[in-house]
């Protein structure tokens, strides 16, 4: 699939759930194709969020937006063929949580659906090395993850760094994912480092005028 990049994906988990379609309809109004859900499970993160029903939800609502799935619980490899039916378009995995991570990603593509994989920000770059040709997407957390709001790690700069040259090195076609703390003030130095998918919560959907913070996100990211 051929994306126009850089690529804003607004969160969801900041959504205002009793107005939901009304949140993701101006969110889509202002210009993004690409809706991310935060799946949480108490377990893995101190945080419960939702799960497959409301992604079908969403993926009804947002009509031919990409659906993006950010698995952030224990054991995903149950779950993975639930968020498939619900209208994933991609689901990523953290290697935190996944003891095979290869056979992972593998049963997330028999399904014809991209993979990702999601590293937290005190794990190395240099464990997801061995299967950076396998997977479509990396989602570099740069907050530690379990929660919306958070302030955006600085050293996740030097990370997207990192991992642009494991991709250019390995000559590797994943995109860069940078999810937690993105906001107006930092979304534009995340792209020139290298980001591909910069997923906004907060600075979506707790702003004033969603549509036109979304308007003004995609600018300064330097569409």
């Amino acid at each position: 699939m051929d994306f126009n990049l850089p690529i804003l994906a607004p969160s969801i988990l900041a959504a205002d759930f009793t107005n939901l379609e009304k949140d993701i309809s101006e969110a889509i109004e202002g210009g993004t194709k690409w809706i991310h859900c935060d799946i949480m499970d108490g377990h893995f993160v101190p945080n419960i969020s939702f799960g497959p029903g409301i992604v079908n939800q969403v993926s009804k609502i947002s009509g031919e937006a990409f659906i993006d799935v950010h698995l952030m619980i224990e054991e995903p490899d149950k779950y993975i063929l639930q968020f498939v039916d619900a209208g994933s378009d991609l689901i990523s995995v953290h290697i935190e949580t996944c003891h095979h991570l290869h056979r992972s990603v593998q049963n997330i593509k028999k399904y014809g659906v991209m993979a990702g994989v999601a590293i937290n920000p005190a794990t190395s770059l240099y464990t997801i090395e061995p299967i950076l040709s396998d997977v479509d997407m990396v989602v570099l957390m740069s907050v530690n993850p379990g929660f919306g709001g958070q302030s955006f790690i600085e050293n996740t700069y030097e990370r997207i760094r990192e991992l642009v040259d494991l991709r250019e090195s390995g000559e590797h076609n994943f995109l860069i994912q940078i999810d937690g703390g993105v906001n107006l003030n930092n979304i534009k130095k995340n792209a020139e480092h290298g980001a591909d998918v910069l997923v906004a919560g907060s600075s979506v959907f707790k702003a004033d005028n969603i549509t036109t913070r979304v308007l003004e996100l995609i600018e300064r990211m330097g569409k």
